[in-house]
């Protein structure tokens, strides 16, 4: 991990992640979140403001060591306990069958495996336990993906890792996912490449 990945991406994200258009989608993914709580790509704690009032706690995976001086101000302003543990979503250091919420926004698209990661998803989760997403990805129409797999080495440089062409409800379906809600659209502002969203509640059967 280089210099513009500690030092100046995280910056980046702290502001691109607080950007007005994700609000609303952040809070309606998050207002489910019940019990024990996982939250993978933690990243700058951006998150924390839009969990109900009556999550106390949650655990956080966030390998990015630059993150940690936002997050760490951003905790300092949620009423949430906030419990670290190293690793990535590949490999996520818990037991099987650990919690009954998992927690994904923005992150995906920027795990080196990510069909992994969504294994490793599904193995930690408790059965009927929830996998909450908010994520972008593969668009619907072809003329849009083939810019997509056109702009996508690119990006990855620009964006620390991240990748505009991955089919985000492939990945959970082949991981054992079955949906209780789902939901695809584009932003309303910005480039479709970047902006077609995935976004609802997948449950380990």
């Amino acid at each position: 991990m280089g210099f513009y990945s500690e030092k100046i991406f995280p910056f980046l994200c702290d502001r691109s992640m607080k950007m007005k258009i994700f609000n609303a989608y952040r809070a309606e993914v998050l207002k489910t979140s019940r019990g024990r709580i996982l939250e993978i790509g933690f990243g700058t704690g951006v998150n924390l403001r839009y969990y109900p009032t009556s999550i106390k706690k949650i655990t956080v995976i966030e390998p990015n060591p630059g993150m940690t001086a936002y997050a760490r101000e951003n905790s300092k302003r949620a009423p949430i306990e906030v419990e670290r543990i190293a690793g990535v979503a590949e490999n996520i250091p818990i037991s099987h069958d650990s919690f009954d919420t998992v927690v994904s926004t923005l992150t995906l698209c920027s795990v080196k495996d990510p069909a992994q990661a969504a294994s490793e998803i599904f193995r930690v989760l408790k059965p009927g336990g929830r996998f909450l997403f908010f994520e972008h990805g593969l668009a619907d129409k072809p003329s849009i993906q083939a810019w997509q797999h056109r702009l996508n080495a690119f990006n990855k440089v620009v964006a620390d890792g991240c990748n505009i062409n991955r089919d985000m409800r492939g990945l959970l379906e082949s991981a054992g996912f079955r949906f209780e809600s789902f939901e695809n659209f584009y932003l309303p502002k910005g480039p479709k490449t970047h902006g077609f969203m995935y976004k609802g509640i997948a449950v380990k059967p």
